[in-house]
Parts: C-alpha cells; sequence; structure tokens
C-alpha cells in the first residue's frame, strides 16, 4: 500500500493513471511563473505549484490536475488558476471521458488575493461548463494539507467526490477560523476536533463525499476508474437535492449545537453510537451512512 497523502502530485498522478502516459502540458521547463511573487521577494515555482496535462485510465483518456500541497500550501494564485481553467476549456474541446483533480490546497494564495479569487470563480464557471457536456469532473481528496477555500467550493462543485479519511475539506480552514473567531470558537490545534469536523469520515457520514476510501493511491486509482460514468450534469432535480440535504443538516443544527460538535450530528443523521466513528476503520465505517 502506497500512502497517498505521503506521495507528491506528480507521484500521485504516475500513480493514479495507466503507467506511463500522462503527458504534461505547461511543464516546469516552460517557467511559467507567477507574475505577482517576485515582485513580493517571495519565492516562486516554475510549474506554479499544479500539474496539468493528459493521460490515459483504464485505457481511457483523461485529462489531469494534481495540486503541489509543497509550494505554498497548494495555494491558488493567477497562473495556477488559469492553468486549471485552460484544463477544463481543453475538455470541452476535445470531450475526454473525465477529467480528475487531485486537490491538495489551502485555498487562495493570499499574496494575490485578488487574482486568485477571480482563478478560482473562473475555475467553478469552467468545471460546471465541463458538467454541461456531460464529461464527468471528479476530484479525488486525501493530501496532507487537505482542500480549503476556493478550493473547497470547487470540490464540491464537481461530479463526484473520493476522499480518505485522511483527506479534510470545508470552507474555512481550521487556522482561519481560529483567527477571526478564537481559539474557543475552534482550536487549531486540537487534531482529532479538525478531523472530525473536516475529515473524510465526517463529509462521507454527512453526505458531501460521495466516495469514502483508504489512504492509499490503489484505492483513489479504483475510485477513479469507477467514476468514469459518473456524469450527472447540472439539473433542477440536482439541484433540489443538494437544498434538501442542507435543509435537514438546518433543522438538526439546533439540537447539534447542545452536544459534542459532529459526533451529536452523527448521531443525529442515524449513526448508531456515533462515538466509536473516530475509531472505526474505513471498511466498518462504510455500512454506517444513512444520507
Amino acid at each position: 500500500m502506497i500512502s497517498f497523502a505521503e506521495c507528491s502530485a506528480r507521484e500521485r498522478l504516475a500513480l493514479v493513471v495507466d503507467a506511463a502516459t500522462f503527458h504534461e502540458w505547461l511543464p516546469p521547463t516552460e517557467r511559467v511563473v507567477s507574475p505577482h511573487l517576485e515582485q513580493l521577494g517571495v519565492p516562486s515555482a516554475f510549474d506554479d505549484g499544479v500539474a496539468i496535462g493528459r493521460a490515459t485510465l483504464e485505457g481511457h483518456t483523461v485529462f489531469v490536475a494534481a495540486q503541489e500541497g509543497e509550494f505554498m500550501g497548494g495555494g491558488v494564485g493567477e497562473v495556477h488558476g488559469a492553468k486549471l481553467v485552460g484544463l477544463l476549456r481543453r475538455a470541452l474541446r476535445d470531450r475526454p471521458a473525465a477529467v480528475l483533480l487531485l486537490a491538495e490546497s489551502g485555498g487562495v494564495r493570499l499574496h494575490e488575493a485578488n487574482a486568485g479569487l477571480i482563478a478560482v470563480s473562473e475555475v467553478m464557471r469552467a468545471l460546471l461548463d465541463v458538467r454541461a457536456a456531460g464529461i464527468p469532473v471528479v476530484m479525488l481528496i486525501g493530501g496532507a494539507n487537505g482542500c480549503f477555500g476556493g478550493m473547497g467550493i470547487v470540490a464540491r462543485c464537481a461530479d463526484r467526490v473520493v476522499m480518505s479519511d485522511m483527506g479534510r475539506l470545508a470552507m474555512s480552514g481550521p487556522e482561519v477560523i481560529e483567527a477571526s473567531q478564537g481559539v474557543e470558537e475552534f482550536d487549531s490545534r486540537d487534531r482529532a476536533l479538525v478531523w472530525r469536523t473536516t475529515g473524510g469520515k465526517h463529509r462521507w457520514l454527512s453526505g458531501d463525499c460521495d466516495v469514502l476510501v483508504k489512504d492509499d493511491v490503489a484505492a483513489f486509482r479504483a475510485a477513479a476508474i469507477d467514476a468514469l460514468d459518473a456524469s450527472r450534469p447540472v439539473s433542477m432535480e440536482t439541484l433540489e437535492r443538494e437544498h434538501a440535504l442542507l435543509a435537514t443538516r438546518l433543522r438538526l443544527l439546533p439540537d447539534a449545537l447542545d452536544s459534542d460538535e459532529a459526533v451529536a450530528l452523527w448521531g443525529l443523521l442515524g449513526v448508531a453510537d456515533a462515538a466509536r466513528v473516530p475509531d472505526l476503520d474505513v471498511d466498518a465505517l462504510r455500512a454506517l451512512r444513512t444520507v
């Protein structure tokens, strides 16, 4: 078993897709870097923290992107976002079997705040265009930095979200919540709390994650193969299902706040003996989801 969380972006790509089939567009040798970081005296990366390209998966042509969490936490800046947008727009032209996004990001790169925010909005628009064209977009989330901020929103725009129990997904990261609301609201150093609130197990039980896998590259590959026919174009029916899910949570929220955050919510969602969830392995957990 090879840990997905411990691999670099390109290592994940090489192991998820068919062997030796990844062809990178705008590789580091092209030196397409952020125009902003140098002006701020911040080191750049020659790929701006994301690898994009074409590959095959079980013989099917797919477009792929992988964010590198080791560079600025996978933060999205102008060039980083433009590469993702370009990949998605090319998918509209070339119509691959699917688009795989291996997400690992703390959100918008603060050094490029406005440019990064615009970039994320363009990624979302391009992603939804790809979905509307019937091409499935699959998010694979299992990196050490999680998937937060703008990329957290992008993830929930996809056809299918695959997470490991090591992965994390949320709008605001723990440190951001603590900085804005105080440690009494959310202690980012409480790792158990962080994973109970944003981790793959919680997202699986609450319905934000479609497939929960072990922290294993082979498991992510198998889930990506299964998702090749996962196209769910946005429609009134899909929007109504999402709103029904959110409405259920809102009804349960007051009761959940009276007890121990996520554990209480799991119980209200119908999970038996919810306090055991953090200690369960992925196989045991899959039988517990009720939504």
